[in-house]
């Protein structure tokens, strides 16, 4: 028993003695990461080859210490956007509460973007869309907003606030955001101030098919940091808290986010935007095609190699494409210096050109590969800046507006008026809808937004209207107004 106890006595000093002596040693040289000599540690402990480092504007990162940078550079200029639409219970007396059917206003939210010092906002065309009153609220004020434009296309819309001094944005670079770089969402849903997720990117030049309008642009930057809803509208930053994007839809079954979420990249948002505030109207460069992303199954039909580029399915007659000399299954293959990939990047390239300019297009044709220039159009066959034709009605509840020289030969008519951003008032009560387009009143030619906004304001009578659904179907409809 002595000899036992006086052995474990003895090793278990011997051990002590051990890890004394291995903890001196691991204190006096602490353990480093064995870094090659061509490498060099960077701010956030990643490391980067001196022949393959990354440009000055483009900002990758392992998981960084923190995101309070980028939250810091970036809260403030995100704000909290309410949509009221429908009835103002303001103008309801009592009479109607109790014998009429009340106020029935609704209020949607989303989130908004600062980006000028001065009160421009950009946020997304579905957090205001039919609004009658827009409020934004910023650091617990709340500002009545003007609505500059919306564009479907994009999903863009932007505000205008008066203010001075506002916490503008500071701007980054999508063209240069990087498939795994660190990025965080910034919203406010629900008046939540600042709300920030954080992820990475997760792909780019995404389309997910989910966009209005005539010529729907989908390049979308895909990530994992939860965007869930009222975040709508609300700013991609990038660790050093430059806009990247605006958030914008999430891919889910529930309606909750499931690691799916979905940016405009912020290069083509600020060119919408600056053309609105500019223009009043998005300057789309048109190339007069229409083009197909290219499937297996179509590289097999057509005997096409590669499954980069898009197909032309169709050339406008006197269009950009026609006067370059392209055909119908030219297989596009680059724009300018941009390689094109697919539909997503073939409309991102295009959506940075104005009308007028000229695209060098390379493509191939037989397994040829061939070049050209396209002078690039405006909607409406031109090449100079266009100003909307609209008129907007409270009595109608719309905004009309001409058809566009695109839409025209798409759908085979020579002239028209479309219906858009419909509200309460006198188009819905006949039962037409957004996007119907009246191409005759009374068998007389709808040309002119002003003109037939006027008639059907002050007409009463026997009314016919002839023209073509949102979704390509003809119709005529009889009413009698009094």
């Amino acid at each position: 028993m002595k000899n036992f106890l006086k052995t474990t006595g003895i090793s278990f000093i011997a051990g002590l003695a051990g890890a004394a002596l291995w903890t001196s040693i691991d204190n006096s040289n602490p353990a480093t990461p064995i870094i090659p000599s061509n490498q060099e540690e960077t701010q956030f402990g990643q490391f980067t080859s001196n022949w393959d480092s990354p440009p000055s504007n483009s900002y990758s990162t392992n998981p960084p210490i923190s995101f309070v940078e980028a939250s810091e550079n970036s809260t403030e200029s995100v704000v909290f956007i309410k949509n009221f639409s429908g009835s103002d219970p303001r103008r309801y007396s009592m009479f109607d509460y109790f014998f009429g059917s009340g106020p029935t206003q609704q209020v949607s939210t989303g989130s908004g973007v600062i980006i000028s010092q001065d009160g421009y906002i950009v946020t997304n065309n579905h957090v205001i869309d039919r609004a009658e009153t827009i409020e934004v609220v910023h650091k617990k004020r709340t500002y009545q907003a003007r609505l500059i434009g919306t564009d479907k296309n994009t999903d863009i819309a932007v505000l205008k606030i008066e203010g001075e001094n506002l916490p503008a944005i500071k701007k980054g670079s999508s063209k240069n955001l990087k498939i795994g770089e660190w990025v965080i969402a910034v919203g406010n849903p629900f008046n939540l101030t600042s709300t920030v997720t954080a992820g990475i990117v997760s792909a780019k030049e995404r389309q997910i098919n989910i966009l209005g309008g005539d010529f729907p642009l989908e390049s979308f930057i895909q990530t994992d940091a939860p965007i869930n809803p009222g975040n709508s509208g609300g700013a991609l930053v990038n660790v050093q808290g430059e806009l990247v994007g605006i958030n914008t839809a999430i891919l889910s079954r529930t309606g909750s986010y499931t690691g799916y979420g979905f940016a405009v990249p912020v290069d083509i948002a600020m060119k919408v935007a600056n053309d609105m505030i500019q223009y009043g109207e998005v300057q789309k460069a048109i190339p007069g095609i229409d083009a197909v992303e290219i499937t297996p199954e179509l590289a097999e039909e057509m005997n096409i190699q590669t499954l980069d580029g898009v197909i032309v399915t169709h050339v406008v007659k006197g269009g950009a494409a026609d006067k370059a000399g392209l055909q119908r299954n030219d297989v596009i293959t680059q724009l300018g210096n941009q390689p094109i990939t697919g539909m997503g990047s073939f409309e991102e390239a295009l959506s940075y050109y104005y009308p007028g300019e000229n695209l060098p297009i390379t493509y191939t044709r037989n397994g040829q590969r061939q070049s050209s220039n396209l002078l690039l159009q405006n909607l409406e066959g031109g090449t100079g800046v266009l100003k909307r034709e609209f008129y907007s009605s409270k009595l109608l509840g719309a905004q009309l507006e001409a058809v566009n020289t695109i839409e025209k030969d798409r759908l085979g008519i020579s002239n028209g008026i479309k219906i858009t951003g419909l509200t309460r008032g006198y188009l819905r009560d006949l039962g037409l809808r957004d996007g119907f387009i009246i191409t005759q009143i009374n068998r007389e030619p709808a040309r002119d937004p002003k003109s037939v906004g006027k008639y059907l304001e002050e007409f009463s009578g026997k009314l016919l209207l002839e023209g073509v659904a949102s979704n390509g179907q003809p119709f005529m409809q009889s009413y009698n107004i009094r």
